[in-house]
């Protein structure tokens, strides 16, 4: 099937009572267990609402099992602390989401778990490997700047040296990348931005090989991040337009990226989609398009308060992926844990914005930057 077609079907339990065409929600936490297979639990990643997301993200990136859990940090944490021990070692890229970092760096060091962060360059990747390494974890692209990597080759070091490849997948989302197809081991996602889609939910998503799916909810069902049979309900909806609204977003953003780009109040725009990005033609070969994110620096004559203040109709707002479009301004909220020396180091300055581009009618969006633009000059 196609990726829009998994998208509708896959995994989907049709209502036998009264011929429902849409999967029946059931809350309840106290489960029958005599007569049955195992024993089932909310908490243990097996009911059939959370059985039945998990099959259509497995679907639509192509691995062979999912798990559904209550958050993206849900997702990430049970990735490295059921895979990493005390002594180990991990490579993650500098410049990712600011949650993640901020558990690599306050969070390892209290588990005994090292942590080399590497430019987003596999040379850098290779020459950080260890005796101890077990595992290495990417964004493509980052965020906020939208840095993309090399994911074939990536993941060939990883099948060399012997260690896990991993990939927060949350802005391409699976419909414009696959990474298992590259070779990766895991995939994560922040369900909470394109895959819930509407901005009403907070989930999160590991999608790979049926025996590592299954090693690391043995750890989950510990850690108690699972998620609620009523947001799977809610997931499983969303996930069922999430082609469409990517695609649309996808060319939504080329087509503001456009246009701030020609604008003599933004010094920069950061999108794979533009030609004049350094990995433009990496994110060409490897993904199907180039996404709904973007980020933009303002000139120095440019307040991005009052910008964003200026603004009418794209929200500001935290998160992203949801069918309207939002901005955020990433040292004030995904990266406002990040010591300022290091987010200086990255290139992460007040002046960067990051955009969230919707669905909405493109000229619409761009009509309402180009007056917050004019408004936020301070020249």
């Amino acid at each position: 099937m196609k990726k829009s077609t998994k998208a509708v079907h896959a995994g989907g339990k049709r209502e036998l009572n009264f011929g429902g065409i849409n999967t029946p929600v059931f809350s309840s936490s106290a489960i029958e267990y005599l007569d049955e297979p195992e024993v089932r639990y909310p908490r243990y990643f097996n009911t059939l609402n959370s059985l039945v997301v998990a099959e259509k993200i497995a679907a639509l990136e192509n691995a062979e099992a999912a798990l559904v859990t209550s958050s993206g940090m849900a997702a990430i944490s049970t990735v490295m602390f059921g895979l990493l021990q005390p002594g180990d070692h991990a490579i993650v890229l500098e410049g990712l989401y600011g949650g993640t970092h901020a558990m690599v760096t306050n969070e390892f060091p209290r588990f005994g778990i090292r942590c080399s962060i590497v430019p987003a360059d596999p040379a850098a990747i290779e020459a950080a490997v260890e005796p101890e390494t077990r595992l290495v974890f990417i964004e493509s692209p980052t965020n906020p700047l939208l840095t993309v990597i090399d994911l074939d080759a990536v993941a060939g070091i990883a099948r060399r040296r012997g260690f896990w490849s991993v990939i927060d997948g949350t802005f391409a989302t699976p419909v414009l990348q696959n990474p298992i197809d590259h070779g990766f081991d895991l995939v994560v996602h922040s369900g909470t931005k394109y895959l819930g889609g509407h901005s009403d939910l907070c989930c999160g998503a590991i999608a790979g090989s049926a025996e590592m799916i299954e090693r690391l909810r043995q750890h989950a069902l510990m850690y108690g991040g699972s998620l609620n049979a009523q947001d799977c309900h809610l997931l499983e909806r969303s996930l069922k337009t999430l082609d469409l609204r990517v695609r649309q977003q996808s060319h939504n953003a080329l087509t503001v990226a456009r246009a701030l780009d020609k604008q003599a109040q933004v010094a920069r725009v950061h999108y794979p989609g533009l030609a004049q990005h350094p990995q433009h033609s990496i994110a060409a070969r490897q993904m199907q398009d180039f996404g709904g994110m973007l980020s933009f620096e303002l000139d120095s004559a440019s307040d991005p308060l009052l910008f964003l203040r200026s603004l009418q109709l794209v929200r500001c707002a935290v998160s992203l992926g949801g069918v309207e479009t939002t901005i955020c301004q990433p040292v004030a909220t995904s990266h406002v844990k990040m010591a300022e020396a290091e987010r200086e180091r990255l290139g992460i300055f007040p002046a960067l914005l990051r955009l969230s581009v919707g669905i909405e009618d493109p000229e619409d969006i761009i009509a309402d930057l180009m007056q917050a633009l004019e408004r936020a000059s301070i020249g």
